[in-house]
């Protein structure tokens, strides 16, 4: 399964004033998150409907683009255009503003402005496995600084600046700059052999390590080997480019050995504008190796190292792009432990038959196959598009998630993965042979 890449957007209108979220209790407030494929997503509530976002510090508004089966009432509505990062040009949507917005107990906003996106394809719930409602992004961090704990999963939003700055002991420093309401960092990037200080957006939306736009850094060179790959789905489409591994990523004093790198192609980028000497992206596969904190009014950035920090940089080894098509009623047979019940009729005994097991109808996931690289070991072994997934390893595919399917498919090289699949009524048995496609080699 590919992990849900970037949405990384940009309204076509200006940014209008707010009073943004305020804490309501006189300390702090915590958010408990879910982390799926590198992605936070927080419980919101709008106007009292309980939601699920994407927490993306690389969008500068809030925006919804599904309901499922909820009502919202929505009020002052207006006409916009959105343009972004994809193939396409143009998708319609509405502005609404004075939303009652609420994040946990404490933390909410009174009159917050939603962009609400009309187009059915802008929804990535099949990509994560959950239903996701919407993207979250500069409001959330604009008046408050906010910590992001990835081990406990929770993150705290300061109201108290005597509490903020006792937390602040063992944490690392670094100044960032604020452009169009999107936080952008130094870092080092050493392709090979040679390290340049390069403007990169802090992306919270970004499930890669690392995004890099060839075009815009001086003597680019791809590292090989590299691949043609989907690198997600993006505010206008899909997103193609390559991937490979540079030697370096440097963060001050903190070193990031051989991190994977998507470069997006630059047809992908056209409707994309870009703030002045940006060269790409940090994303989630980094940022969850520290415990950070967003100091959004001091314009700084927090960094403490967590027990993640010297994991492996692994890919998806199968070449599957796997996603997630609903639920299902499955039928479990479960043991039930019974004793035999006797009576008496006309002075014999007879006894009640023990039953030892019945059946359970519980809600499972189904997934089908999205995409599948070719030449990849799911292409060798004969998996397509569109096929659907009955079994992983002689395992129901129902009883995994896709965070599970997704660790599956980054097992070391060698690595048999069977999968039964369904297609045109009859199933067939597929056996890959897990390889990395871009294992680092030295020199270009």
């Amino acid at each position: 399964m590919k992990l849900f890449k970037v949405l990384t957007f940009f309204l076509c209108i200006g940014i209008f004033g707010q009073d943004g979220f305020k804490i309501s209790h006189p300390a702090k407030t915590v958010i408990p998150f879910q982390l799926i494929n590198n992605l936070i997503f927080v419980p919101v509530n709008i106007n009292g409907v309980d939601l699920t976002f994407l927490l993306d510090s690389g969008v500068n508004e809030t925006l919804l683009f599904s309901l499922e089966d909820k009502e919202i009432n929505f009020n002052d509505i207006a006409k916009i255009k959105f343009s972004g990062l994809g193939e396409n040009r143009d998708v319609e949507g509405l502005r609404s503003d004075n939303n009652i917005i609420r994040i946990g107990k404490d933390f909410k906003d009174l009159k917050q402005t939603v962009f609400i996106i009309l187009d059915e394809s802008i929804n990535f719930s099949s990509h994560v496995g959950i239903p996701v409602n919407g993207i979250i992004g500069f409001q959330f961090f604009e008046n408050h600084p906010v910590q992001i704990d990835y081990i406990s999963k929770k993150i705290t939003v300061f109201n108290d600046e005597k509490r903020f700055r006792q937390r602040l002991k063992r944490f690392t420093p670094f100044p960032i700059t604020l452009e169009a309401n999107k936080p952008y960092l130094q870092a080092g990037i050493e392709l090979t052999d040679h390290k340049a200080d390069s403007k990169m957006l802090l992306d919270l939306g970004n499930s890669d390590a690392v995004w890099l736009f060839p075009k815009l850094i001086k003597d680019f060179v791809y590292n090989r080997p590299n691949i043609d790959d989907y690198l997600g789905q993006g505010f206008n489409g899909d997103i193609f480019g390559k991937r490979s591994r540079i030697h370096q990523l440097y963060i001050g004093d903190f070193v990031f050995d051989k991190p994977l790198a998507a470069m997006p192609d630059e047809y992908s980028l056209q409707n994309l504008r870009l703030v002045p000497d940006r060269k790409g992206s940090v994303g989630n596969e980094i940022l969850r190796r520290f415990t950070i904190i967003f100091n959004y009014p001091e314009k700084t950035l927090y960094l403490k190292k967590n027990k993640d920090f010297d994991d492996p940089f692994l890919i998806n080894k199968s070449g599957l792009d796997i996603q997630h098509d609903g639920m299902t009623w499955e039928k479990d047979i479960v043991r039930v432990e019974t004793t035999p019940r006797q009576t008496e009729t006309a002075g014999e005994p007879v006894y009640a038959a023990e039953q030892s097991f019945k059946y359970n109808f519980i809600l499972k996931p189904q997934y089908s196959i999205a995409g599948c690289r070719k030449d990849s070991p799911c292409f060798t072994a004969g998996i397509r598009k569109g096929d659907r997934i009955i079994k992983i390893n002689r395992k129901k595919a129902g009883e995994y998630t896709l965070q599970k399917i997704t660790d599956l498919l980054k097992q070391p090289d060698g690595t048999k993965v069977t999968f039964e699949i369904e297609r045109d009524g009859k199933t067939s048995i597929f056996v890959l042979t897990l390889i990395d496609p871009i294992p680092y080699r030295n020199g270009n």
